[in-house]
């Protein structure tokens, strides 16, 4: 069983995930500690859980995703991975700290790419990954079937749905690619955002007004 852990880190409320299971093993999603402060507490929590990361992966490449995973690669020796349509978004990382006066350490290139319908493993679990644009180009969901989770990164929130207002945004294929791909999961399935708290596929079927 696949334990999910929240940090929110950074002037963004970002939620940054550490998943983990029994073996010790773990991975970072969208590691956005930015401050000491907040790079220690993931740090610690590594230590004082006896867990080993195995890989940085990114559901989308925004500034507020990515202010950690410098620090991150380099203390743990990980490789980092994203969509490849991120590719443009995440070589114009400094422009992007730069708009919003951040401090960036900029990650070190990707080792890989993650792409639609394949798994990623750590430990013994297995993720499927989900591509649905339109809030960035790459975006990534990653999928938990055997525990019902869902980490969505800024496709899908609470009553709510990613911008589309961003460069590389497209509102049609964020509808689109959120009811063919995750309004068919299981209803008890639970939704981990980007950003604000969890909800599940049920509720945004019956509650998100974007979706109906």
């Amino acid at each position: 069983m696949i334990n999910i852990k929240t940090f929110v880190f950074n002037a963004f409320q970002e939620n940054t995930y550490l998943l983990s299971d029994s073996s010790g093993e773990c991975i970072i999603i969208d590691a956005g500690c930015e401050e000491p402060s907040e790079k220690d507490e993931l740090a610690d929590y590594l230590e004082d859980n006896g867990l080993k990361p195995v890989k940085l992966v990114n559901t989308h490449c925004h500034i507020d995703h990515i202010l950690g995973v410098a620090y991150l690669a380099k203390k743990y020796d990980l490789p980092f991975y994203f969509h490849e349509s991120e590719k443009a978004l995440f070589s114009h990382s400094q422009n992007q700290a730069d708009m919003f006066g951040l401090s960036l350490e900029l990650p070190l290139e990707p080792a890989g790419f993650l792409n639609d319908g394949e798994k990623i493993s750590f430990g013994e679990s297995i993720l499927e990954l989900i591509h649905i644009s339109g809030h960035s180009p790459g975006g990534i969901c990653f999928y938990d079937e055997a525990g019902k989770n869902l980490i969505s990164g800024d496709v899908l929130f609470l009553e709510s749905i990613g911008r589309t207002d961003l460069p590389g945004g497209d509102y049609d294929s964020l509808i689109g690619g959120i009811k063919e791909k995750l309004l068919g999961l299981d209803p008890d399935t639970v939704v981990y955002p980007g950003h604000g708290p969890t909800t599940t596929i049920g509720h945004e079927k019956e509650s998100n007004s974007f979706l109906r």
